[in-house]
């Protein structure tokens, strides 16, 4: 199967000015899920950028070569990216 190859074994900062280049670069390529935050006294780092993952459960799907291909809101259940998953594998077979 799949293994991916993210030399991540530690937590990493994902928003501010300390974000792990890798999610740097997957927030580069996608289009935020929301316009705004909900409620930014719970916002514990800077700068805030409309760009930022909200919360722990917003997703991306990346394709095999490492490159965001969609970009899903935390509201969003895994069941709902099953199409967009098929999809890309299907890609792949090709």
């Amino acid at each position: 199967g799949f293994k991916p190859n993210y030399p991540i074994i530690q937590k990493i900062d994902v928003n501010g000015e300390n974000d792990h280049p890798l999610f740097t670069f997957l927030k580069s390529l996608c289009p935020p899920t929301r316009d705004d935050f909900s409620d930014q006294k719970k916002v514990f780092y800077t700068p805030i950028k409309v760009r930022d993952i909200r919360w722990n459960f917003e997703k991306l799907l990346v394709n095999e070569h490492g490159f965001p291909v969609k970009r899903y809101d935390p509201a969003t259940q895994p069941d709902d990216i099953a199409t967009d998953l098929d999809a890309l594998l299907a890609s792949r077979r090709k």
